[in-house]
């Protein structure tokens, strides 16, 4: 399927009149994200009714669907009750205009006309997806916050690729029906058209199979690592299992309710690696006997992999038939990722087919079979869709590649004629955070910034262009392994998504930061009136403090972006456009507290940020606040106590576990207080496992060691874990006097412990003066 593109002899005309498509965003420009192809203004307004009608062709499905969307959206997003009126003169009319080729189906038009009598909204599409664009983009305006009436104005809007997706990965942290809607809501907002779910991993099998139960009975649980095996459900008498599943009802509901916004549910189903949820169900689905006892509860790369046995592609071919039936989306993703031959090696079945396929690499056992399942899946009238380790010789033609190791996938795909999706680590991994502070949630600790995301290129010059009508799109991905609740894949996702949204919609000419930062902030309270806590990292406002003198201290404000201006307070109250403007450092004097938030176009964006005017917070270092020795696996992890419940966040590198403090004052006498917490080595990560190493003990139980300058060495202290083992929360330990030094020095911070598990973490250390 080739990328979207204005074909209609009508639509070309009106376009090609638009002189100033590719112009900056004019001033109250609309906020629409993302930004439409053309906009044109014209003279007027339309003042806005109280009661507002809608017409539209009641024998019509498309128009109808169109209709009820937008009544929902005006009263979700600002409280519009809208009186859906088929055969009455309507304020907005929608219309189906007759289309010329079928490769318009996501364009629209959308007319603000002006004048108190037959002033109002036209919005026409030829295609459903069209029509629901258009409705979309007129509940957004009917709803542009602070406006009474509309500025008079002409909207022609397709979309420059056809894939405009998200993964969410509901294997590892399985989210809820209605939270599931509400992140479609959310997507449809943003004209996003593709959810690609993923259902199965090594930590669970999701989605209900009627002919296989034991994949949702057995699959869908495991025990968690660490303090969650101590969990004892008092109605077994066994460690509580965490878990879930989708039925096929569910599915089914969400199916629909993603077709009724224009979005496309592409299930994911992973093979032939990935497997262990179900050979835990089934072991003798396993490449070699003997290799799952249950559902594993670490996170990374097993060797376990489906076998390659007839009986194996049995078991496959009933899977996917009762998923073709759920899923109406041409595409089926089988994964294909990260696989292990280790096993296939082993076993007979694999030896003899080694023995007869050419070739020496042991992965073309992959190829052989990613080549069964996509012929099975053609049968079916269904695409494969894998991850870009499926990219080899022999691959079908037909086969689409997902590249996510970098873009070099995508660009051999392209060169070998396979439509691609580029969906590269790290830049669209939305599990790394979005800035380094303590109040993020837990996740990897690269930053992918909004403004980063933006910057992406969906067409980069490696792939000719010739190739390029092989490039459907693009996609993020919420992997959730780290990301365990709701709020936290709301806060993940949006508003990076909006800007995926943007760079896969909107043609570069007219992508302009600046105006997407605008036009988002005047969209932002249609997060929350979906449902969706999306992040404000962007705006977040950040106080940076430093001795001004006795008693008082230099307070600096900023944030990521820089548009509007930070206000703040410092009598309690709530800061707004009103009060105080930050423009340079403040001096203040010690105590009090002080309250910052940033305001775009009159209107604060984000939460208020309270900072404390303590001049102890001088000498308190968080986690996530300490540099890392290495450049390994950087996570903040959250702790796996209380079951229920607030958990701390360690910010580390797992392959190092060593934490620096730059520039600690040591000038006076200090004494240092560590609280500290251990969490479970849940990583299957092979040999660099065996590379960890940690300096032996001195005491039993282990230690944490402070050193000056490097981590190595002769320590300046020695904190006992003591008493910190039988703690499965953070604990505080005995202090440690620390040597006076002359001037500030770099403090860094490793465990002595015996062995690897569990894996001590740093929660926060604090210099007191005794």
């Amino acid at each position: 399927m080739s990328r979207t593109r204005f074909r209609l002899p009508a639509f070309r005309a009106l376009c090609a009149a638009l002189a100033f498509a590719a112009a900056p965003a004019p001033a109250g420009e609309p906020p629409l994200v993302p930004r439409p192809a053309h906009i044109t203004p014209e003279p007027g307004e339309w003042t806005i009714p109280a009661t507002l009608r809608v017409q539209f062709a009641p024998d019509d499905p498309d128009e109808t669907a169109a209709a009820h969307w937008l009544h929902y959206l005006a009263r979700q997003l600002c409280g519009r009750e809208l009186m859906l009126a088929p055969t009455a003169r309507g304020d907005i009319r929608l219309r189906r205009h007759a289309a010329e080729t079928g490769d318009e189906t996501e364009a629209y038009r959308l007319n603000v006309v002006a004048g108190p009598v037959d002033g109002g909204l036209r919005l026409e599409a030829g295609h459903r997806a069209g029509l629901l664009h258009a409705a979309g983009s007129a509940a957004q305006l009917l709803c542009w916050p602070g406006r009474d009436a509309l500025p008079a104005m002409r909207i022609a809007d397709a979309p420059q690729f056809r894939w405009r997706g998200a993964m969410l990965d509901s294997a590892r942290h399985m989210q809820s029906v209605d939270y599931i809607k509400r992140f479609l809501d959310a997507m449809a907002l943003h004209k996003l058209n593709v959810l690609h779910w993923h259902l199965t991993d090594d930590q669970a099998w999701r989605i209900d199979i009627r002919r296989y139960p034991r994949l949702t009975e057995v699959g869908a649980w495991r025990v968690p690592a660490g303090a969650g095996e101590r969990d004892i459900d008092p109605a077994t008498g066994q460690p509580r299992r965490y878990g879930g599943f989708y039925t096929q009802d569910h599915v089914r509901e969400v199916v629909a309710h993603a077709a009724a916004r224009g979005i496309e549910v592409v299930p994911e189903i992973e093979m032939p690696g990935h497997a262990s949820a179900a050979i835990a169900a089934y072991p003798e689905l396993a490449a070699l006997a003997g290799g799952v006892e249950r559902v594993p509860a670490d996170w990374g790369i097993y060797d376990n992999a489906f076998t390659l046995e007839d009986h194996g592609f049995v078991f496959l071919r009933n899977v996917l038939d009762e998923v073709i039936e759920l899923f109406p989306s041409p595409w089926v993703h089988v994964g294909g990722d990260e696989v292990s031959a280790v096993q296939w090696q082993a076993s007979e079945r694999g030896r003899a087919l080694l023995a007869q396929l050419p070739g020496d690499d042991p992965m073309r056992l992959q190829t052989w079979f990613t080549q069964r399942i996509a012929r099975y899946l053609d049968s079916r009238g269904k695409r494969l869709v894998g991850w870009d380790e499926i990219l080899a010789p022999g691959l079908p033609q037909r086969a689409v590649v997902m590249s996510w190791r970098g873009i070099e996938g995508a660009v051999e795909a392209a060169r070998q004629g396979h439509d691609t999706i580029l969906s590269p680590w790290p830049t669209l991994y939305f599990d790394n955070q979005q800035r380094n502070a303590v109040d993020e949630p837990p996740g990897r600790l690269r930053v992918i910034a909004l403004r980063d995301v933006y910057g992406f290129d969906p067409l980069p010059a490696d792939i000719a262009p010739a190739q390029r009508h092989h490039v459907l799109g693009m996609q993020a991905n919420l992997w959730a392994e780290h990301i365990r609740t709701e709020p936290r894949v709301s806060h993940m996702g949006f508003p990076r998504l909006a800007a995926v949204a943007e760079v896969a919609w909107t043609a570069a000419a007219r992508r302009d930061y600046s105006s997407f930062l605008h036009r988002l902030a005047g969209f932002w309270p249609h997060y929350g009136a979906v449902g969706i806590a999306a992040a404000d990292s962007a705006f977040a406002v950040e106080a940076a403090l430093a001795q001004a003198g006795e008693g008082r201290l230099r307070v600096s404000l900023a944030s990521q972006e820089a548009i509007g201006a930070i206000h703040y307070t410092l009598d309690g109250g709530t800061p707004g456009a009103g009060s105080p403007r930050y423009d340079a450092p403040l001096e203040l004097a010690a105590g009090g507290v002080l309250k910052a938030v940033r305001v775009v176009d009159g209107r604060a964006i984000g939460a208020v940020r309270e900072t404390a005017l303590d001049p102890a917070a001088l000498r308190l270092r968080h986690s996530r606040e300490l540099a890392r020795c290495g450049e390994g696996i950087d996570l903040a992890l959250e702790d796996d106590y209380p079951p229920q419940g607030e958990r701390a966040v360690f910010a580390f590198d797992i392959q190092h576990p060593c934490w620096i403090w730059k520039q600690a004052d040591l000038r006076a006498p200090i004494k240092l207080h560590a609280y500290v917490g251990q969490v479970p080595f849940n990583f299957q990560i092979g040999a660099a496992r065996d590379a960890i190493g940690f300096p032996k003990p001195r005491y039993q139980g282990g230690e944490l060691l402070v050193f000056e300058a490097a981590c190595d060495g002769e320590p300046l202290a020695r904190l006992p874990l003591g008493s910190a083992h039988d703690n499965d929360g953070v604990t505080r330990l005995a202090p440690a006097s620390l040597p006076q030094r002359g001037a500030p020095v770099d403090l860094c911070f490793r465990f002595a412990q015996s062995r690897l598990e569990p894996l001590w973490a740093i929660d926060r250390v604090v210099l007191v003066s005794p």
